[in-house]
């Protein structure tokens, strides 16, 4: 199921893909700065990587998951560019990777920069190391409140509710 027209989340010129990412931060970066100030970052690699940057949340604090002690900034992007599934989940685990996130260790530790792509516009996708929608994000405040800022109108493809709809929701179950 596509987004409903208008909604913000329909691709623009022929093959380009839209991209609904989660951004999330608790560490401070030498040289950029703390969390806030990474993600910020986060988003003008993005731009610099190609990508066009067509809406940007405000960030939110949120509370950690997992072993990590210290609070995250999160905030949600929506990016443009004519990338395939696969080759977008690369470029981002590349940004991550310039900014100091290691993936091995512990699940959900502390960590730099964290981008997870939340939704794309061509509606459902799995593959070995990706799955879109991204499996956790309907139960997540701290994703679904920046999406929803940005993108209200998009519907998630597995249960056909708007991200509006999503985030008042779990607002009312938390």
């Amino acid at each position: 199921m596509r987004a409903a027209r208008g909604s913000g989340s329909e691709p623009g010129p022929r093959h380009e893909h839209r991209y609904l990412v989660a951004l999330g931060s608790n560490r401070r970066l030498p040289g950029i700065g703390g969390p806030r100030a990474v993600l910020d970052a986060a988003v003008a690699a993005l731009s610099e990587s190609g990508w066009r940057v067509v809406a940007v949340a405000r960030l939110v604090a949120s509370a950690p998951i997992g072993p990590s002690l210290r609070r995250y900034a999160n905030g949600a992007v929506l990016i443009a560019g004519d990338r395939d599934p696969r080759a977008t989940l690369r470029d981002l685990q590349r940004i991550e990777t310039a900014f100091g996130r290691r993936r091995r260790g512990q699940q959900w530790r502390s960590r730099t920069l964290d981008l997870d792509i939340v939704l794309w516009s061509g509606g459902a996708w799995h593959g070995p190391h990706l799955t879109i929608p991204h499996p956790l994000f309907r139960d997540r405040d701290f994703v679904l409140r920046p999406a929803a800022q940005i993108a209200p109108h998009w519907r998630d493809p597995v249960t056909g509710r708007t991200l509006r709809q999503l985030a008042a929701r779990h607002g009312r179950q938390s």
